[in-house]
């Protein structure tokens, strides 16, 4: 900043140019102490204010408007998945297993959606946008569970592989790479066919056939994905300072696995169950479309595409395929939209 200060030039007097002299004098000070009061006042009112952790999340995430939208599908998901009951009850009227005989013609082909029947009705003459609905409730549930299992098992399995290495580290990952090897859906078809047969279900009544059943075969197939990326990590963690330094002041495996190991995976662990809960989804959606997944009266979107499917009565009543067709859909980009933005807003290396 440059300050331009004007003197009078001399006239002859000399007490008078003294005085003039001391007058620009006390007025350049006071123009320099107002100056830097300004810019002292201007540093202080641009310093940049420190952000926890939750904030930088939350100012990064809310720029990607995808993984928005993708937030506010779940959410309205979710909430039509916990208030099925009373919207089918109270606000609809009919019932997800009730058939409606007005709404099949006498060929027995169902008729399409109006004012009562959003989504039409489906083969049987039920209320299909009811089924949709209670369909949503059946999928979060089995791919919830399904999800929290892989989860805990590819959790414990990765941190302990990863921590300890070494022989254990051998076992383990050989053991989902086989896992991994293995046709995951011929052996799922496989497995639900040969527990779902007889009412015992399979290892000594454990294993129901129902959802249990669906739950369990999503499970055993989805573990090892979880395993190795919590193997990964954990291995680099452990190389870590502060690993090091909690392990110089004498701290145990389990407090180091417990306190510095775990509270650092939380980030990938959170993207890969939003990651992992549509795939989990159309899982379960394969083995009902084949007559494998949830009971009969259960409603589920795969059954239902089923239904439509069968002897080629979409033709004819296409809305059986679409509107199931569509939730699935925009289900799985839902969810896969935010698994992405919570990617890219917990990893501090992101340039988004």
């Amino acid at each position: 900043m440059h300050i331009c200060i004007r003197c009078p030039l001399r006239d002859g007097g000399g007490a008078r140019t003294g005085e003039t002299h001391g007058f620009w004098l006390e007025r350049t000070r006071a123009t320099l102490s107002a100056v830097a009061g300004a810019v002292e006042t201007s540093v202080v009112e641009t310093a940049v204010e420190g952000r926890s952790p939750r904030q930088i999340f939350w100012l990064r995430f809310r720029q990607d408007r995808a993984a928005l939208a993708g937030g506010i599908v779940v959410l309205i998901l979710i909430l039509l998945a916990i208030f099925a009951g009373v919207i089918s009850h109270d606000i609809i009227g009919h019932d997800p297993n009730t058939v409606y005989d007005n709404m099949t013609d006498e060929y027995s082909i169902p008729k399409g959606p109006n004012w009562s029947f959003w989504f039409g009705a489906d083969a049987s003459g039920r209320d299909l946008f009811v089924r949709v609905i209670y369909g949503a409730r059946t999928s979060l549930m089995v791919a919830g569970i399904a999800t929290t299992i892989s989860m805990t098992v590819g959790i414990t399995i990765g941190v302990i592989a990863g921590y300890y290495r070494g022989f254990v580290d051998t076992i383990v990952m050989r053991l989902s790479d086989v896992v991994l090897a293995l046709p995951q859906l011929l052996l799922a078809i496989g497995i639900a066919s040969a527990c779902g047969s007889s009412p015992q279900g399979c290892l000594g009544g454990v294993v129901q056939p129902g959802l249990s059943l669906v739950i369990f075969v999503i499970s055993a197939f989805t573990w090892p994905y979880i395993a190795r990326i919590v193997r990964s990590t954990t291995l680099s963690l452990r190389e870590k300072e502060f690993v090091e330094a909690a392990r110089s002041l004498g701290a145990s495996d389990t407090r180091i696995i417990v306190r510095e190991i775990l509270p650092n995976l939380v980030a990938p662990i959170t993207i890969w169950a939003t990651l992992l809960i549509p795939s989990n989804i159309l899982f379960e959606a394969a083995l009902s479309f084949l007559g494998l997944g949830v009971p009969i009266d259960t409603p589920s979107w795969g059954q239902a595409l089923s239904n439509a499917a069968n002897n080629g009565l979409y033709k004819d009543a296409p809305w059986l395929m679409i509107f199931p067709g569509v939730v699935l859909v925009l289900t799985t980009l839902a969810f896969n939209l935010l698994g992405d933005g919570l990617r890219d807003a917990l990893d501090p290396r992101s340039e988004r």
